[in-house]
């Protein structure tokens, strides 16, 4: 049950804090005072969809917060799997700034918007003014037959699914094999080109590498030779590096026979003619070894002209052509079993096509004979609901193909009045009659898909007199079963509320805000008056609203639990 509302700046709303009682709780006011806000704000802490639209001009974000008391096996398992201690309330806050940044927790712990909303779920079920005329949207009727159907429907329901995306999966493998197919000559001969292409270039990983390497040195090898040349002179000829290097170690060596302290100067010298000697004797062997072939370095462009065709072609690098090479080799392997594998996804389609029609004979049934007991249930609710002739059906057509949701198209049927027989209902029901309808469906779905609260925005659209007294009835007895808040403009609905809260909007220091206050019995009946007879406050007024709250009071006695 919802235990109590916090609103902190949300629209017209600066501060306000209300508590609810078990039972019928109404909301009443002149329009524009608020009451939808209210539900807005309710329907935002639920995860409903957030603006900052609403945040309260001057200031930086709104809060709302609910508090909840449940004993609901569900909502504890759910706070178990998100982590989150479980007290003796449920507090759901949900905070909006004005930059549009939304956050949400449970019991004071973060949580992202889909786990508030999951929570929501369990908890409260909003019907606002456009729920009416969803009754009349396509998917309507298998919605509420399915809502009806519960735990048994839903696992019927989920079952079938997992069959239709299993024969969605099937008909796209089949389609993709067929088109391969069709194409299947042409691909191949493609394949084959590309791989033998990419087979006779015999690529070798790092190839690349050493020929741009090779080609480098080809290109360069007149100005290496050139700078050999100068160096072996450099250190052979007479006057050479060598020659100096001997003729400064001989020297030293006089010195060292009468000072040993120069031995170190003399090995240094030594060390450097013996390495540049070595470094001489390098050099002639390498230019020994050049092979001065000079079609060498066409072939070596050549091989990497190759190499750059085939990487533009096939990918970037030697490794990307090899495994380019590999993909076509399966690619060509694939196709020459093509036959073969079209034949067991045709088989696979047929398993898949099969099971899905069981799938959908199945939920198709249940959902007749689900359709079948809602119809009847609704039925008995809409006669309550001064509608004694009234009609409501479930027909049945079966779609050409599958569809996710099973293969039933399914419509509502209507009628108000005796003697006329039932027609689509987008086609014969009132706005009055739309809104008994939806009351009657709600009333039944409470005892199958039960949540705590139930909260109903303007159920009473297009409805008055003798009607709105049987649709106060009904909603009194909804709260004997769960909690219900109830946003109405009539009196005769208003007179039945356990807890009558009062929507106000005034304005001071030029500023407009909503305040709430709940109404004691005198302040119900002025409130019944006003919304009776306006500003006309009569004696009779009063005497009349005392009668509808006396006979709310009968009602309720008669029909406790």
């Amino acid at each position: 049950m919802l235990q109590s509302l916090h609103v902190h700046n949300f629209a017209l709303i600066e501060d306000a804090e209300i508590e609810f009682s078990d039972g019928f709780n109404i909301f009443t006011g002149e329009t524009g005072a608020g009451k939808s806000i209210l539900i807005d704000a309710f329907s935002m802490v639920l995860g409903g969809r957030a603006s900052a639209a609403f945040v309260r001009s001057g200031s930086d974000a709104f809060w709302v917060q609910a508090v909840f008391s449940t004993s609901d096996r569900k909502v504890s398992a759910l706070l178990r799997e998100q982590g989150i201690e479980e007290e003796d309330l449920l507090f759901l806050k949900r905070k909006v700034t004005a930059a549009g940044k939304s956050q949400s927790s449970v019991n004071g712990i973060q949580v992202p918007l889909a786990v508030l909303k999951r929570f929501a779920v369990l908890l409260a079920n909003i019907h606002g003014q456009h729920e009416n005329q969803e009754l009349l949207l396509a998917t309507a009727p298998r919605i509420f037959t399915d809502a009806y159907g519960g735990d048994e429907a839903k696992g019927i329901l989920e079952e079938y699914r997992e069959n239709f995306h299993r024969y969605e999966d099937a008909k796209i493998t089949l389609r993709e094999l067929e088109e391969k197919g069709n194409q299947r000559e042409r691909l191949m001969d493609r394949l084959s080109w590309e791989i033998q292409e990419i087979g006779e270039a015999g690529i070798r990983v790092g190839e690349e590498d050493a020929l741009k390497e090779e080609a480098k040195l080809l290109q360069n090898s007149g100005r290496i030779m050139d700078a050999l040349a100068g160096a072996c002179d450099e250190l052979e000829q007479e006057s050479g590096a060598l020659a100096s290097l001997a003729k400064i170690r001989n020297q030293i060596a006089v010195a060292l026979r009468y000072d040993s302290r120069l031995q170190s100067a003399y090995d240094g010298i030594d060390s450097a003619w013996i390495a540049a000697d070595d470094a001489c004797s390098q050099i002639q062997d390498y230019v020994n070894s050049q092979d001065h072939n000079p079609g060498r370095m066409t072939e070596v462009q050549e091989r990497l002209d190759l190499l750059y065709r085939l990487q533009r072609k096939y990918g970037n690098g030697e490794e990307a052509v090899l495994v380019y090479l590999e993909s076509a080799r399966e690619q060509y392997d694939v196709l020459q079993d093509l036959d073969n594998r079209i034949r067991q996804a045709r088989k696979q389609l047929n398993d898949s096509t099969g099971k899905l029609e069981r799938s959908a004979l199945k939920l198709t049934d249940l959902r007749k004979r689900n359709a079948e007991k809602l119809c009847i249930e609704v039925e008995r609710h809409i006669h309550d609901l001064a509608m004694p002739d009234g009609k409501f059906q479930i027909i049945f057509s079966e779609t050409k193909d599958f569809m996710e949701d099973g293969r039933d198209e399914m419509k509502f049927l209507f009628s108000a009045n005796a003697g006329e027989p039932p027609q689509l209902l987008s086609q014969v029901a009132s706005g009055g009659e739309l809104s008994r309808l939806a009351l009657a469906l709600k009333t039944v779905l409470i005892g199958v898909n039960s949540v705590d609260t139930m909260v109903f925005d303007e159920i009473d659209t297009g409805v008055g007199g003798v009607t709105a007294q049987k649709m106060a009835e009904k909603l009194s007895l909804i709260s004997r079963q769960g909690q219900v808040l109830c946003i109405t403009h009539l009196a005769q609905i208003a007179a039945f509320a356990d807890r009558h809260i009062h929507i106000l909007k005034e304005t001071e220091d030029g500023r407009t805000s909503t305040r709430l206050t709940i109404l004691d019995r005198a302040g119900k009946i002025r409130e019944l008056v006003r919304m009776t007879a306006g500003e006309r406050i009569t004696k009779a007024a009063g005497e009349n609203a005392e009668n509808l709250l006396q006979a709310a009071d009968a009602f309720k006695n008669d029909n406790k639990k």
